[in-house]
């Protein structure tokens, strides 16, 4: 009859969390103690309940018995169906009271809560860095051991994560599902769409605090907070040099390494970034995409658009904190920005000349494609 009351009369004496039923109440106790009596067979790994292990149990078979009745997929846990079966709805219960963001599952809700917080509970015991959530700590861990127990079937490459390689599968069968409402295109990953649908939506919840400037998403609040601290914390370990992102090191890493790990499939010329082989695969095409809204003149690149959108118009809202210069765009002034580090992140696969952005780079790029056209 509890089941129709609110009435919880199991309480924890720990952490005085309640329960409806005493059989509820003794599993959660063991997580105060640590014990797990429930050992997996197979591979010994413990667990401090049944149903815990009954799941885990069927990471050891190819049994999915839990199907989709929409869609038709299958899955091993029960759970997984429940949220799985989400996707085929708009509904989003869990609701952030910070910024009225939704959300499809509790644990989403709890993980974005701390993006507001900047709490970093979890920290790895090798290396001191921080993390909002255990499951990216469980992540970091694998980059300590070099373990890459996930193999690719095709083609034999090894990966950290399960999830990395369902991502890196998709390579294969060019599948890209994930459809965007509002305009043609498609992406691999659900949180490529989710950043896309932020460009027709405009919204930007992520606000700085220093300068009150805002962001569309977190990650690109924390680069910019970082144009405040002028701090160059990723250190290239063979020539000292410093950076103030991650990506601008591993840019700057394969300069040492030669490393080309991009291929073109038509000609097999091989490239050191991904966006250097995307712009590489127009040359063997005519196709421009990219159509300017006011006169249809179309282009090739994005960059190459957008520089020619500010010939139709003058505003200029984005101003640089350190000079006072204007600009139409964001991604101008975060070019910009660059002149007053003097970092140059972009390298050119041929001469291995640098540029402060992408933008620079292609430029430069089509006057190599252009001599060995001269050279036909």
């Amino acid at each position: 009859m509890l089941t129709h009351t609110n009435e919880k009369p199991y309480v924890c004496e720990v952490c005085s969390k309640a329960f409806r039923h005493r059989v509820s109440l003794k599993p959660h106790l063991l997580t105060h103690t640590k014990e797990k009596p429930f050992i997996c067979k197979i591979c010994s790994k413990a667990f401090a309940r049944n149903d815990s292990l009954k799941s885990h149990l069927l990471t050891h078979s190819r049994e999915k018995p839990f199907v989709c009745e929409i869609c038709s997929k299958a899955f091993k846990q029960n759970g997984h169906l429940k949220s799985h079966l989400l996707t085929h709805t708009d509904e989003k219960p869990y609701v952030c009271e910070i910024c009225s963001e939704g959300f499809r599952h509790n644990l989403s809700l709890k993980s974005h809560f701390l993006t507001h917080s900047r709490e970093k509970p979890y920290i790895c015991e090798i290396c001191n860095k921080r993390f909002t959530q255990n499951g990216s700590l469980k992540t970091h861990m694998i980059i300590h051991t070099n373990e890459k127990p996930y193999v690719c079937e095709i083609c034999g490459n090894a990966f950290a994560q399960k999830g990395t390689l369902k991502f890196h599968f998709l390579t294969h069968t060019k599948e890209k599902p994930f459809v965007c409402p509002a305009c043609p295109k498609a992406f691999r990953q659900r949180n490529c769409l989710s950043y896309h649908m932020l460009t027709h939506t405009k919204e930007k919840p992520c606000i700085c605090e220093i300068c009150n400037k805002a962001f569309a998403r977190n990650d690109m609040l924390n680069r910019h907070l970082r144009t405040h601290a002028n701090d160059k914390n990723y250190v290239c370990e063979t020539c000292n040099k410093a950076f103030n992102q991650e990506c601008s090191l591993k840019y700057h890493m394969l300069t040492h390494t030669k490393e080309n790990p991009y291929v073109c499939e038509i000609c097999n010329e091989a490239f050191a970034q991904n966006c250097v082989l995307k712009i590489h695969l127009l040359t063997h095409t005519d196709e421009k995409p990219f159509i300017c809204q006011f006169c249809s003149k179309s282009f090739r690149l994005s960059i190459n658009l957008k520089s020619h959108l500010l010939t139709h118009t003058i505003e200029k809202p984005y101003v640089c904190e350190i000079c006072k210069r204007t600009f139409a765009q964001n991604g101008a002034l975060k070019n910009h920005l660059l002149t007053h580090t003097k970092e140059y992140p972009y390298s050119c696969h041929y001469c291995n000349k640098t540029y402060r952005s992408i933008g620079s780079l292609s430029y430069h790029l089509f006057t190599h494609v252009k001599d060995k056209i001269d050279l036909l």
